[in-house]
């Protein structure tokens, strides 16, 4: 029991601090301002990188630390969605 509630624990810190990270991306992309469609990109795929190291670092696992990268993106991204909605 222990052991599995460690383990939420690192999955749960992990998805925490990569949200950081994505909000961190979404400064990085805001002054970028009017760059082109190639360099966004590269800073999407350096976010998603060190998003995945992060991850990797504090869960162990290869196929935890996807999940949990993918899932922390789509938590993101549905986020910054509903906060446009209401705020625009």
């Amino acid at each position: 029991m222990m052991v599995k509630c460690s383990m939420l624990l690192k999955n749960y810190v992990a998805a925490l601090i990569q949200i950081m990270i994505w909000s961190a991306f979404h400064l990085a992309q805001w002054l970028s301002g009017k760059d082109h469609l190639i360099p966004k990109i590269i800073i999407f795929a350096v976010f998603f990188y060190l998003a995945y190291l992060v991850a990797k670092k504090i869960v162990g696992s290869n196929k935890a630390t996807l999940f949990i990268t993918f899932f922390s993106l789509c938590t993101y991204v549905s986020l910054q969605m509903t906060l446009q909605l209401i705020f625009q």
